[in-house]
This record gives C-alpha cells, structure tokens and sequence, in this order.
C-alpha cells in the first residue's frame, strides 16, 4: 500500500512538536515510545536503548539486499528551551500558519526525523528493498553534549553499526543565498568542542580602595585583547574545498573574497574588511575561543580576589587542545592561569565517498542550485559516531524561499519550517534510500 508522503510527514512533525522534550530536562521517554508504536506497527525491527528510563533511544533497521554496506540516518527529538521568549503561536503546538509548522524543533531537528522517518516508511510501504540495511538511530540529549544519546549508544551498541561507513545527520541540504545564486550546503565536517577556564587571582580589599592590576584588571586585559585579535588562520581542506567550490559557482567578487581568505596572510585582514559579513567565515578558518561564563565577586563593595572565566573554544580538524593552549598564550603574550576543563575529539579523516550522490539528489530536486560541502563551526552527534569509523553528511534538506532567513531561527522564538521545504526534504532522503547502492559509493 502507498501513503501520502506529504500528508504524513506533516502529520508526524505536528505530533513530534506536541512532546515538550525541553532539554534539559529532556524526558524524551514518551515521544520516543510514540515513534516505535509506528515503526512497529509497520513491521520494523526496532529496539529501545537507554542509560535513563527517562531518556530513551529508539533503533530501527529496514533490512536490505547486502548488495551494498547498510546506510545510517539519524537524528535527535531533544530541544532548546523557550524559556524567556516571546511565540506568536505556541512552541509545543505545531500550529500550521502561513505556510509554515510553527513551534520549537521544526528546524532543529523534529523536522528532519519527521522526514527520515516518512520516507523509511513510503519504502518499505512501496517494497522497495534497499540494496544495503537502512539504520535509522532516533537519539537523544544531543543538545547537551549526547551523553545519554549518541555517546551512550555508540560506547556501548557499537556492533548495532558493524560494517555501516556513510551517515546523514544534522546539518545541510538546505538552500543558502548569495545575492541571487542559490547553494545547497551539504555538510562534511566539524569542528571540536574543547572548553577552557582560565582564573584570575590579586589583592583585594574594600571597594573604596582601587586595585591596579588585580582579578579585574587581569580579566579586562584578556577580554579586550581576545576581542580586538584573532588567532592564528588555518586553511584546513574541508574548508579549502568549500571555498574553492563556492568560488566556482559565485560571481567574480566572491571568487576575489574567498581567494584572500584561503591564503593565511591576508585571511585575517579580509575577515576585518568584510565585518559582519565575514562572521560566518571566521571560525571556519580559526580555531576559536568565546568568553561565556564569567564567576567572581559577591559584595559590590569587596574587591574579588579571585575570577574565572570560561570559555567554549571550538578546535579544527587535525589540532588538539595543546595546540588551543599555545595559540592562546602567544596571542596574549603572557602567562595565564588556564586548564582544559572538556575536549572531545572530532571528526579527522574525511570520506567523501557518497558526497556525489547526495549533490545529484539536491540538482535533480532544484536545478538552479548549486551543491557545495560545507564545514560546520558547531558540533553534532556525528563526532561521537566518527569514532566507529562512520563518515557523517549534514543533509536535511529543506528548500527556502528567498527573503526569509529560517537558519537564524534555529534555537529562538518562532522557530518554523515552510511546509514547502518539509515536503522537498521528504522526497529528497526518499530519493537517497531508494537510489543508494555501491555504484553510487565513488572511491574517496
């Protein structure tokens, strides 16, 4: 029997917004127990993981043809909170307004599981038998850190995965604008999250009585310093290969931009010509540091003797915390009391063995644009699924009307998805599950 592709993953989406699976707490428990009454209503074999009866992990396989390695899709049903923000239709409703789904997840990431989900489904409806075992892994707690999601399954159900090479995940596919040409960045790595603490300690006293050179002054100096430099600039290839294919298909300015930004003495100078604009290319080409979460002081008239402050550093491919340690001290050009606090090792080695086959899918759904790879300054599930040798592509593909921003809405108030792009996004995983084979795996 068919099914209404689009009447169902709309459907779905609306029932995945329902569940307030705010994290944290997360309790994702029930939401993940609605999608395995699904899957096992349609005769798929499922199983449910987890470390915390309150934060469940559903795993799904649609067995294959083992004419090609089994294809992992997966996603995570945990969200931001809504606390503090102003919704003009409820967050946990899934109202459909002006086109769009409208509540917290629909771009991060209920949308995308609702589309992996439906398209699993057509398949298996239609029996089409994939020529490999479709993987499908519904996580969660991956918005903070995947300890009880990703990590948890990947530590200890590794051999869930044996023999599983290529993955789709969060974040890509979906259409970016520059000036008139549309892109379709499909995501081939990541950065590493490695937090740092740095603490400040001098005289103190009473607030009458100024301090030169204390805590205070001590953490304004680093302040100041890290807001007016940059680190040193970094031409890793996966971002090398997104500019120079974002080169290839822009106008004559951006291949002029993008020429200075991959040559590492003039990076740095073209960052601050561009201002705002260049935001998005900054920590692509830098291993970065932001400043958070600032602790000290209890009295406003006692003078700290001590200060911390934190900071999330993001670290490219192919360095390591040492490398962040040393960079930080050269760029300050003095000593500092600072300690590594968290690093977890990212992606490395690149697999673009199947990027082809997704870039065809994207150019056969709109031929106007353009597939490009794209390097995420953030970090997904997909590094702890890297471990087991899995390469992850971000692609959930959501096509996007122009005037519109949707990226910006990920994470705030009025998060929504056109129902345009849910539909666009169906179809095009479905074209993936029912058209991948080993011919379609290029050698890397």
């Amino acid at each position: 029997m068919g099914i209404n592709i689009d009447d169902f993953s709309i459907n779905l989406l609306q029932r995945l917004i329902g569940f307030n699976t705010t994290n944290p707490p997360g309790k994702e428990r029930e939401c993940i127990l609605f999608l395995e009454g699904i899957f096992k209503s349609e005769g798929f074999k499922t199983q449910i993981i987890g470390k915390n009866d309150e934060r469940l992990n559903l795993y799904v396989c649609y067995e294959g043809k083992s004419e090609a390695p089994p294809l992992l899709m997966y996603g995570h049903v945990d969200v931001v909170t809504t606390e503090g923000e102003n919704w003009k239709h409820g967050p946990f409703t899934g109202k459909i307004s002006d086109g769009c789904i409208w509540g917290r997840g629909t771009l991060d990431m209920k949308g995308a599981v609702a589309m992996m989900c439906s398209a699993l489904i057509k398949m298996k409806r239609e029996g089409k038998k994939p020529s490999g075992d479709i993987i499908l892994m519904i996580v969660c707690d991956e918005e903070n850190g995947g300890i009880q999601g990703a990590k948890y399954v990947c530590d200890e159900y590794a051999g869930l995965f044996k023999d599983v090479k290529y993955a789709i995940g969060e974040i890509g596919g979906f259409t970016m604008y520059f000036g008139e040409r549309k892109v379709y960045p499909i995501m081939i790595g990541e950065k590493q999250k490695c937090d740092v603490k740095m603490t400040f300690k001098g005289e103190g006293g009473h607030g009458s009585m100024p301090v030169r050179g204390g805590a205070m002054g001590q953490l304004g100096y680093v302040l100041n310093t890290m807001d007016k430099k940059y680190l040193p600039c970094h031409i890793i290839p996966e971002v090398k290969l997104m500019l120079s294919e974002l080169s290839a298909v822009l106008p004559s300015p951006y291949k002029i931009i993008f020429k200075s930004l991959m040559n590492p003495i003039t990076c740095n100078k073209t960052l601050k010509l561009l201002k705002g604009k260049g935001r998005f290319f900054e920590p692509l080409l830098h291993n970065t540091i932001t400043p958070t979460i600032v602790r000290g002081g209890k009295k406003i008239n006692v003078i700290p003797q001590e200060i911390t402050l934190e900071f999330d550093g993001r670290i490219l491919p192919g360095y390591g915390s040492d490398n962040l340690k040393k960079e930080i001290k050269t760029l300050l050009g003095k000593e500092v009391n600072m300690e590594i606090t968290n690093f977890v090792k990212g992606p490395n080695k690149l697999n673009m063995g199947l990027y082809k086959f997704l870039g065809d899918i994207l150019k056969e759904k709109d031929n106007e644009g353009a597939p490009i790879p794209y390097f995420a300054s953030g970090v997904t599930d997909a590094r702890h699924f890297s471990k087991l040798g899995i390469q992850t592509y971000g692609f959930t593909p959501m096509y996007f009307e122009k005037g519109v921003d949707y990226s910006k809405l990920i994470h705030s108030a009025n998060e929504r998805i056109p129902i345009k792009a849910l539909k666009f996004g169906t179809d095009a995983i479905y074209k993936l599950l029912t058209g991948y084979s080993s011919s379609r795996i290029l050698k890397s």
